[in-house]
């Protein structure tokens, strides 16, 4: 028998846009959907280029994790969707604030360029944390 599947939801974070939740813990996972730069409380994506938008969506995905009762220390995996590759170095900079500057062994980690993300963002993660 399968574990039970949760799904894991905060007002600290944008609603799903779509039929998803924000999170799902299946046994001890929780796997997030990917987190774009949405402001929680207005909806609208922030402005402020590729470091705010990274900002954004880190912020975003900590009160997710938060709401499942972990933190960053408890992300094993990342994929990271670029709209341009050559963001890559300001995105790596804010990322590691989250993870590398908080004395904790960063996860392993994907980074891919894609086409286009929801509402022409910039970047997108997702997490598993455990």
């Amino acid at each position: 028998m399968n574990p039970p599947k949760t799904a894991i939801e905060t007002a600290k974070a944008p609603a799903a846009i779509g039929p998803y939740s924000q999170a799902i813990r299946i046994g001890n996972l929780v796997f997030t959907s990917g987190q774009i730069a949405l402001d929680p409380v207005t909806g609208q994506l922030v402005g402020g280029g590729i470091e705010a938008q990274t900002r954004r969506v880190l912020q975003n995905l900590e009160a997710v994790l938060a709401a499942a009762g972990l933190d960053f220390s408890s992300v094993v995996k990342t994929t990271v969707f670029l709209k341009d590759m050559n963001h890559f170095p300001a995105m790596n900079a804010i990322y590691a604030e989250y993870f590398q500057a908080k004395g904790i062994a960063p996860p392993a980690r994907s980074t891919v360029e894609v086409n286009r993300l929801p509402k022409d963002a910039l970047v997108e993660i997702d997490t598993i944390a455990s």
